[in-house]
């Protein structure tokens, strides 16, 4: 029994070590060695403060703000701490009731907007708290804001397209809008 017990024992400790300590202190290292403003959340601040971070999104409802995704984590829109989606199927009725409730916000922000409304406004992602909008999302809210921070339409366009980040590697997924980054451009504006 001891010969079975020991060497099971000395792996348990020995894995510990290396898995447990050892390879999370490497990675975190590097990690702060190579991309420092990353591992640090990549948070965005402004006269010394914490306002955010460019990795999750923000809750914005100001018509003067673009607005985010939604998000279905709890107990709050946007909690890094409980990152979730609804998990709610297509035919489920409060998938259906939040969906309706969400293109009726949007058109009474912008009751004059005929445009067809962007599905990446109405629906949650899988993690509920991506920080990027589509182009079309981006592209779509531009009338309101501009109308409400009284800018000319072309200005917000030039910033939407000013902080339009490409897709991954060239060829994966879309072209997409940092929220945080792009209101902060706004704000910018204004000032």
């Amino acid at each position: 029994m001891k010969s079975i017990v020991r060497p099971a024992l000395v792996l348990f400790a020995a894995l510990t070590l290396i898995c447990g300590v050892l390879y999370p202190l490497a990675i975190t290292g590097i990690g702060q060695f190579a991309f420092p403003d990353k591992t640090a959340g990549s948070l965005i601040t402004r006269d010394g403060q914490a306002i955010g971070s460019e990795l999750i999104g923000q809750t914005f409802t100001s018509p003067n703000y673009f607005w985010g995704r939604p998000s279905a984590t709890g107990p709050m829109p946007n909690n890094a701490a409980a990152s979730s989606g609804s998990n709610m199927g297509p035919s489920n009725p409060a998938l259906i009731n939040a969906v309706k409730n969400r293109i009726d916000a949007l058109k009474a922000a912008d009751p004059g907007n005929t445009s067809a409304i962007p599905i990446d406004l109405v629906t949650a992602s899988a993690s509920g708290l991506d920080p990027e909008i589509s182009l079309a999302a981006a592209y779509y809210q531009a009338p309101r804001v501009a109308r409400e921070r009284h800018l000319s339409i072309a200005t917000v366009h030039s910033l939407i397209d000013q902080h339009t980040e490409s897709r991954y590697f060239g060829f994966l997924g879309e072209p997409r809008v940092n929220v945080l980054m792009l209101n902060l451009a706004i704000d910018q504006q204004n000032e």
